[in-house]
C-alpha cells in the first residue's frame, strides 16, 4: 500500500502542520503516515483526513501489488 498524502497536501496547497490541527492528529503520527511507515489507520482517522482534505480514501491510498517478500510485484 502505498500513501498519498504529500500529493494530497501539495495539490490541496496545505501543509502537515495546518492538517494536524484540522484533525487532532499529532505531527508525529501524520509524519509516520505520510512516510509509509505506519502499519494500520484507524476508519476514523481516514474520515477524519478525508473530511478536511475534501477527497476519498482512495485519493490517499494506492494498492501496490507485493511479493511474499514484501518487494513490488514484477509482472
Amino acid at each position: 500500500m502505498t500513501v498519498t498524502l504529500d500529493k494530497v497536501l501539495r495539490n490541496r496547497e496545505m501543509t502537515l502542520t495546518e492538517l494536524s490541527q484540522r484533525v487532532g492528529i499529532t505531527m508525529a503520527n501524520l509524519s509516520n503516515l505520510k512516510t509509509g511507515r505506519a502499519r494500520a489507520i484507524r476508519f476514523s482517522t481516514l474520515q477524519a483526513l478525508c473530511r478536511e482534505l475534501n477527497c476519498q480514501p482512495g485519493d490517499l491510498l494506492l494498492y501496490t501489488r507485493t511479493t511474499a517478500s514484501g518487494d513490488p510485484d514484477a509482472s
